[in-house]
């Protein structure tokens, strides 16, 4: 009887351990998944600002995008990054007199300041002036009728243009000839050779057709390892939220299964100028 009662005991003890047990792993497995979640989140979006910014590029110079992720990868090696400086800005009474604002005014000024130095260098009294020095060339500009009309005298006016090295441009050192490929990767996928989905799309406007892109890093490919159950909640629930945003009427009879879930920079359907889904 004694026997018994201890064998009851033991049981009982490991049944409440066993139920101890599951209590801390219902509580610790979401804080776990969340945790990793947000840590590998942290790197998957940093890959998507980095990929913006290499289609934001692409798209200054070809005026769309791409989907092509090799094709972005050979624009960022084989293009430079043209950047303007400038010197000398306009004031209130000097946009007044040009009655522009803006880039329209800048233009006109740039072509002022042209046409005034073409002037001056041609002017017959001022040939044995040495113009190497700006100062020298500018005292002699500031002088002509059309500088003094629009109040520019006294302004250094210029603007030019300056080509770098795209990569270096961009990612300042975080990416190199040699391993500009990462890039193309989602952090975290299985030996991090799973690439984003690349899209292109157009919004049709009655001011145009406008290009737009879409890049993706679904949930299944970043968080494949975690617990697979939390893992399939989440895409079920973020798959229905992203059906009601582009489907919210069900005229498109959209489902679950039609759409991706996950993190994502810009939108195939909808203008955002490439905005990531978390901002």
């Amino acid at each position: 009887m004694k026997a018994t009662r201890i064998s009851v005991i033991c049981v009982l003890l490991i049944a409440v351990g066993a139920l101890v047990v599951m209590d801390v792993l219902s509580v610790m497995t979401p804080i776990n998944f969340d945790e990793k979640k947000a840590e590998r989140e942290a790197a998957v979006k940093a890959r998507l600002i980095d990929l913006r910014a290499a289609q934001t590029e692409y798209y200054h110079v070809y005026h769309t995008y791409t989907d092509q992720p090799d094709s972005l990868i050979h624009f960022l090696l084989t293009t430079p990054k043209k950047s303007v400086t400038k010197e000398g800005s306009l004031g209130d009474k000097q946009l007044e007199l040009l009655k522009l604002t803006g880039e329209q005014a800048e233009k006109k000024v740039l072509g002022i300041f042209a046409d005034a130095e073409k002037r001056v260098r041609s002017n017959k009294k001022l040939k044995d002036k040495d113009f190497s020095n700006d100062s020298v060339l500018y005292s002699e500009i500031w002088k002509d009728a059309e500088i003094l009309k629009y109040g520019l005298d006294g302004l250094r006016f210029r603007r030019d243009t300056i080509e770098t090295n795209m990569l270096d441009t961009l990612y300042h050192g975080r990416y190199t000839a040699e391993n500009i490929e990462q890039i193309k990767y989602i952090p975290y996928s299985k030996g991090d050779t799973v690439q984003f989905i690349f899209e292109i799309g157009t919004f049709y406007s009655q001011q145009g057709d406008v290009p737009l892109y879409e890049i993706t890093a679904p949930y299944e490919v970043y968080l494949w390892d975690l617990d697979k159950q939390l893992l399939v909640n989440l895409i079920d629930t973020e798959s229905r939220n992203e059906v009601k945003r582009r489907d919210p009427t069900g005229e498109r009879n959209l489902k679950p299964a039609d759409v991706v879930a996950g993190l994502k920079i810009g939108d195939k359907e909808f203008q955002n100028n490439g905005q990531g889904n978390w901002e």
